[in-house]
């Protein structure tokens, strides 16, 4: 598994066979970053359940500012280092430009961010998607987590559509059918009464 595109396109990702990763195909990642390009440049990037972190790396290659990714597995988490270093090497971008923490995600989400971010990847294991995510939609929203114009992008089997109160799906990229991973993009459903 590669880095799709940008600056560190081609360097390998390293992805433990222990650590039960269901890594984001490459061809998958590079249709959602081709679908959201204009939205990547610049961008502050929250990569939740990032395993490899194919997601936030893939973004900081294309030209984000920088990427937070959240993975609770020690022995994922000990790749994901790894890659993260390969990546920053190669794009030539300073460390601070990747944050890493090892933690549960709900956990995470439950303190209020320093910034909003302007892109968040939720890729959870596809088991739990169900019972996990309202709770995690929920919490970025009362947290904030979200920058006014920002994108939630969910990865999820093709026939699985959830949809969150106060979010609103504003597109699909891939093939809504079994077997297949789609992305989901989510957007705040309207303005919040403090904005």
């Amino acid at each position: 598994m590669r880095i799709s595109g940008g600056k560190a396109r081609g360097i390998p990702l390293k992805v433990s066979k222990k650590g039960d990763v269901r890594p984001a195909i490459e061809t998958t990642r590079e249709r959602l970053f081709s679908s959201i390009f204009q939205s990547v440049e610049n961008a502050t990037v929250l990569d939740l359940f990032a395993g490899s972190g194919a997601y936030g790396l893939e973004a900081l290659s294309r030209g984000a500012r920088d990427s937070t990714f959240i993975e609770k597995n020690r022995l994922v988490f000990s790749d994901l280092k790894t890659n993260l270093a390969c990546v920053l090497k190669s794009a030539k971008l300073i460390g601070e430009a990747g944050r890493l923490i090892n933690r549960d995600v709900v956990d995470f989400l439950k303190d209020t961010p320093e910034k909003p971010y302007d892109l968040i990847f939720i890729d959870p294991p596809y088991s739990e998607i169900e019972k996990l995510c309202p709770k995690i939609f929920d919490l970025l929203y009362a947290n904030q987590y979200l920058s006014e114009n920002g994108l939630i992008i969910l990865e999820t089997p093709g026939e699985l559509a959830l949809e969150f109160l106060n979010w609103e799906v504003t597109r699909v990229v891939g093939k809504e059918k079994r077997g297949s991973p789609v992305h989901r993009l989510y957007s705040l459903a309207q303005p919040r009464p403090d904005q």
